[in-house]
């Protein structure tokens, strides 16, 4: 038995010198198995990470042509816009489509994979939850050679294949457009601290600032929780500093959202006061009053990107994995459009 072959019952029957019967019959909880039996196969079970779903082998024997798809939310438009795309693009290839929300959990992430794998899904694709940090249940998957894609949220230290866009360099052209519009002081409505593709914005907007000999400090960033109430009192909170930001650059448009109503509500202009750059190009953007500047995501293509890639494992044995990164698009809009007067 090596690293990466799934544990069988002829495995746990060879290492106990047991019958395969024996074991599984122990395995189903049979009472004629003796409990002693019955403890050290279940210990051992355990230890080795037995599933009694093979999926691997058993794929080419029984196909149940079914996807497994985890998203953290479909309140949010941009996963249900890619769930859109997923569903249409394994539609056209004969697959089914089994749709997750987490609500933002890892306990019900982990939980959720072992639903899924007891219905039977030939492979998995999961945009990570925000509270995720043990990686163990996704590395379970590859260890047991069970396809696996990873969309938009990943983790470093998972080897699955991923399509992502770049984080780092989309906010930083997202920064940069607001320092050559005239801003100088700028803030970061960053998500919550341990969510990568947060973090990876928040280099883009330092590289930003480097590159234009800006000062970077960390009183101007601030990590929200995606709440509504954290967002608005963190948006008030930095615009309460001494020498508030003239411009700011938000994680994503919900944040964005909350933030420019909490500054209307203060009587902070928008983009006279301060002006606003964020992520997604949700459909709303545009009949915002100011209409909002945001980053553009290939949202179809991202969705049919992670169904061929699940697909390519589905029909290889030996797939290596593969990173695909998207292209953005920075949308401008009146939100960071600052008047000629106060840029010049």
């Amino acid at each position: 038995m090596t690293k990466n072959t799934p544990v069988t019952i002829k495995d746990i029957a060879h290492a106990l010198n047991l019958s395969a019967s024996t074991v599984s019959r122990a395995l189903r909880g049979m009472p004629e198995i003796h409990p002693e039996t019955r403890q050290a196969v279940l210990q051992l079970a355990q230890e080795w990470d037995y599933q009694p779903n093979q999926l691997a082998k058993n794929l080419v024997k029984s196909r149940t042509r079914t996807i497994g798809v985890i998203l953290p939310t479909l309140s949010y438009y941009f996963f249900s816009s890619v769930l859109n795309s997923i569903e249409e693009a394994a539609m056209q290839a004969g697959y089914s489509v089994v749709v997750c929300q987490t609500n933002e959990s890892y306990l019900r992430e982990v939980a959720q994979i072992q639903n899924l794998l007891n219905s039977q899904v030939e492979g998995f694709i999961i945009s990570l939850a925000r509270d995720t940090q043990d990686l163990d249940h996704i590395n379970r998957l590859l260890r047991k050679q069970i396809p696996v894609v990873i969309f938009d949220r990943y983790a470093e230290g998972i080897e699955a294949s991923k399509v992502i866009v770049d984080n780092k360099l989309a906010a930083f052209k997202a920064t940069e457009h607001l320092i050559e519009n005239g801003c100088q002081r700028l803030g970061c409505l960053a998500g919550p601290p341990n969510l990568l593709i947060s973090n990876q914005r928040l280099e883009g907007f330092k590289e930003a600032l480097r590159k234009y000999d800006l000062p970077y400090n960390e009183r101007y960033v601030f990590h929200s929780d995606f709440t509504q109430e954290n967002i608005m009192m963190q948006a008030l909170s930095m615009m309460a500093l001494p020498e508030p930001p003239d411009g700011i650059l938000t994680m994503s448009d919900r944040i964005a959202f909350s933030t420019m109503y909490a500054l209307k509500q203060k009587g902070i202009r928008i983009p006279d006061d301060v002006a606003i750059v964020s992520f997604n190009n949700e459909p709303t953007c545009i009949y915002l009053s100011p209409s909002l500047s945001s980053v553009n995501q290939s949202i179809q293509e991202m969705g049919s990107q992670v169904v061929r890639l699940l697909l390519k494992q589905l029909e290889s044995e030996h797939s290596i994995p593969e990173t695909v990164t998207l292209s953005t698009q920075l949308m401008v809009r009146e939100s960071s459009m600052l008047s000629k007067k106060k840029v010049s």
